[in-house]
């Protein structure tokens, strides 16, 4: 069984998901689509860059990450549909995806999320030492978001399906009742955030550029890390603050309700009944790493590749 993965090289996570696929397993992938027995377009949008008559010929995959129904038009579905032809299986990071995929395929749907890599995200004890190395003070409440908040192409507008306006308006919340409150971003994007917190006067810490020891470092300085999101495929952020350890709280999106307590999860405005499960949270997302979380998707492969 060999698979073939599309390359799309957008610094996104779907980028370190396919490097980490072909780093632990080499004796099953290919870069050679021809000699492929399997073809996993790991990004559905770039599916055309494949050609039809190779689709036609192989057994293919597409992983599908979120559906925005609201922005769901025609053209959207014609594309859908065209590539839908040549998919035999399609997987999903999240049930609320699953049921999302359900009403455009009656194509088999695999519920799986992503794998997290232990040797990249763990817990720290020494938090003090950590924040005195990113000078930041002990006595700090941290809050963290580490995601993008802009559309790619408009840097000023919020990309409200992450829903960087919630997130305001918790830390305006926040700040009523706790004056401590700095909060710590990380990545790209983050203008609307950045732009809001100057704003409100609310201290913050940005660091813009940094790897994943340092972004694991960062989880793990913190006292809670939210997500806002109205709507999402992951995302990757609740797996590795669960494994972390990091305190977390999220709305009701993408893999949320399979990895986080119900009492984690806040419906948009009523934030301050969400409280972090951190041991809950943790052990789910054991589930997932490395090698468990990667099996499930050699297995799913080599269901397709059998059958």
């Amino acid at each position: 069984m060999k698979i073939y993965t599309n390359k799309i090289k957008e610094s996104w996570i779907i980028d370190r998901v396919s490097e980490e696929w072909h780093k632990n397993n080499r004796d099953i992938t290919t870069k050679k689509i021809n000699e492929s027995d399997i073809i996993w377009i790991i990004a559905s949008w770039t599916w055309k860059k494949i050609p039809k008559k190779v689709l036609g010929r192989k057994k293919v995959i597409a992983s599908i990450y979120h559906i925005d129904f609201k922005t769901f038009g025609e053209d959207e579905k014609k594309d859908f549909y065209e590539m839908d032809k040549y998919v035999d299986v399609y997987h999903v990071i999240s049930l609320k995806t699953k049921e999302q995929l359900k009403k455009l395929t009656n194509k088999h749907i695999i519920s799986i999320p992503f794998w997290v890599n232990q040797k990249n995200w763990y817990h720290i004890e020494k938090k003090n030492e950590l924040r005195n190395k990113w000078d930041i003070g002990t006595n700090d409440y941290l809050v963290g978001s580490f995601q993008r908040d802009t559309e790619g192409t408009d840097l000023e507008s919020p990309k409200l399906i992450k829903g960087p306006d919630l997130f305001i308006k918790i830390l305006e919340d926040i700040k009523e009742y706790n004056k401590n409150l700095v909060v710590v971003l990380a990545g790209t994007r983050r203008q609307y955030v950045l732009k809001n917190l100057k704003k409100l006067e609310i201290d913050f810490k940005y660091f813009e550029m940094v790897d994943t020891r340092e972004l694991n470092e960062l989880y793990n300085i913190l006292d809670l890390y939210i997500v806002s999101s109205r709507l999402e495929g992951g995302p990757q952020a609740i797996l590795e603050a669960s494994i972390t350890k990091t305190p977390l709280v999220s709305t009701d999106v993408g893999v949320a309700s399979e990895i986080l307590h119900k009492n984690s999860i806040f419906e948009i405005g009523n934030f301050n009944e969400a409280m972090p499960m951190t041991d809950y949270a943790y052990f789910n997302s054991l589930k997932y790493a490395i090698p468990n979380g990667m099996d499930k998707f050699i297995n799913m492969f080599k269901d397709l590749y059998e059958n």
